[in-house]
């Protein structure tokens, strides 16, 4: 994914990603909304290499990063996609005047929108990734915020990985509750042999009959008998968010 970027600026981009999502879910509003500058920095560096002919290996901030991102509107039309020359620099400075403007970053008399900013960075972030997705590979929105989802990491302490495998450092919790944290920590869909391996589950038809079936039927999971992969349900992660503090504690 992101192929068609240097490697460096593309890592860049991928890890400010995951900052942002990781804060989020952490409940850390002000960290999420002020990766997002930098997150816009990238990008911004990313969009005006590709307006003039080569982008970066590593992202710089401009001196006026505000009146940067307003100059690339006025690029000529012949120059590059409309997404990169109007769309995109339009998100860039909705972020931007969020970092700027609001109560992340000044102390005020507002009431504190934290957590409904955090929320709006967050959102933008994941589209303007997407949107440089679908540029570069040219696909479909839909197919593009797939990809999107697949790059987010889901860190969590009950979840070991190590030597190419996954180990579940979960003590007395259900089989079917260390499936659900298995799905959970990662992004898309899982095979079933994988998810057997992770949680442990010696018995592989009993793991597919009694598990899977079981959860596939609480709504908690999507289980395709034929390709042999299994999706978390929004039910599915919601749990796990649940009650996560008190299986690992």
């Amino acid at each position: 994914m992101l192929g068609g970027l240097p490697l460096g600026i593309r890592q860049e981009l991928i890890d400010e990603l995951n900052k942002i999502e990781r804060h989020f879910r952490e409940g850390r509003w002000e960290p999420a909304e002020l990766d997002g500058g930098r997150l816009c920095e990238i990008v911004y560096s990313i969009v005006r290499g590709e307006l003039d002919g080569k982008i970066p290996s590593k992202a710089s901030k401009p001196t006026d990063l505000v009146g940067a991102i307003r100059a690339l509107e006025g690029v000529p039309a012949s120059t590059g996609p409309r997404s990169f020359r109007i769309t995109i620099p339009r998100a860039l400075l909705g972020i931007v005047d969020v970092r700027n403007d609001r109560d992340v970053g000044h102390i005020g008399g507002e009431v504190s929108s934290n957590h409904m900013d955090a929320s709006y960075v967050l959102a933008g972030a994941k589209w303007l990734v997407a949107e440089l997705v679908r540029y570069y590979h040219q696909v479909d929105t839909a197919t593009a915020t797939t990809f999107v989802e697949a790059l987010i990491e889901r860190d969590t302490p009950a979840v070991w990985q190590v030597a190419g495998t996954k180990r579940l450092l979960l003590h007395g919790v259900s089989m079917p509750d260390r499936t659900l944290v298995a799905l959970d920590s990662t992004a898309g869909p899982v095979h079933t042999t994988d998810l057997r391996e992770w949680t442990g589950y010696s018995n592989a038809t009993l793991f597919r009959q009694s598990i899977l079936v079981e959860l596939h039927r609480a709504d908690l999971i999507h289980y395709d008998r034929k390709t042999g992969l299994v999706y978390i349900s929004p039910l599915g992660a919601k749990r796990v968010a649940d009650h996560l503090h008190q299986w690992v504690a």
